[in-house]
């Protein structure tokens, strides 16, 4: 391949990705809402139908300066955070997995995992219908591989590893969350780290696991210490710290762990 196709190729998926953020946030501004998904999308405050040009990713927030044209009310960050996201997110998977059947299914898992994530943000809560989704996707993509490589086999003993991750690596947060009723861990978490051990495997998800719990706690420790409005007894979702470990390995390919260890 060229340089000059491969360039057009990663800008082509860059931009992909930010089209899709932008669809990702009508998910999320719309979703559990009663609001239908159809439709043009319009300003929450004076009502204003928004134009081909206001609905450009990341570039229309730039160019209006995070506000409305034509009220003026400030237009929310989430906007240009989540199409950027998006983009890069797409640029990485492609950049990891090129074949075009595999890119769009870790495409749309990655993108899975950006709902979860923002949507735990807003409302600190996991929706049931994106984890299944998610876990979904995870079992899809073990096999992926072998029918695309080596045929459709069985199971291998790898194949049962990388099975077995999703329960292994989600029995701890399951734990938590039943002995405290939810009030330690959400319920929503552990089915989060099923999928995301199905998706890394057993040593991978253990590193994002660890990096989760890490980062969860420096985080928090800085969010009591700096802000009034945060207490011990606050309410912080684990999702995106889960998110966070699990993108270090997938895409930066950190494990704390040899596998040789796990199999």
């Amino acid at each position: 391949m060229s340089t000059s196709l491969f360039f057009f190729i990663c800008v082509y998926v860059f931009f992909l990705g930010a089209i899709l953020g932008s669809f990702l946030n009508v998910l999320l501004f719309r979703f559990n809402t009663g609001r239908g998904y159809g439709g043009r999308s319009a300003c929450m405050r004076c009502g204003r139908v928004l134009g081909a040009l206001d609905l450009v990713p990341i570039f229309s927030y730039l160019f209006l300066r995070g506000r409305c044209g034509a009220c003026g009310v400030r237009i929310s960050p989430q906007y240009p955070l989540v199409e950027l996201a998006a983009a890069l997110l797409s640029l990485g998977v492609y950049l990891l997995h090129p074949e075009p059947l595999l890119y769009m299914t870790y495409l749309a898992l990655w993108l899975t995992i950006l709902f979860i994530v923002v949507y735990d943000l807003r409302h600190t809560i996991i929706p049931w219908s994106a984890s299944g989704l998610l876990a979904a996707l995870a079992l899809l993509q073990i096999f992926l591989p072998q029918v695309l490589h080596v045929g459709v086999g069985g199971v291998t003993s790898v194949g049962l590893w990388s099975l077995l991750a999703g329960p292994l690596l989600a029995f701890p947060l399951f734990a938590l969350s039943f002995v405290s009723r939810g009030r330690w861990m959400g319920w929503g978490d552990s089915p989060f780290m099923l999928s995301l051990g199905w998706l890394l495997g057993l040593a991978d998800g253990a590193t994002a696991l660890l990096l989760a719990v890490w980062s969860g706690a420096l985080v928090g420790l800085l969010l009591i210490v700096l802000s009034k409005r945060v207490t011990i007894r606050s309410e912080i979702p684990f999702a995106p710290f889960l998110a966070f470990g699990a993108a270090i390995v997938f895409f930066f390919h950190g494990n704390l762990f040899t596998t040789a260890f796990f199999f």
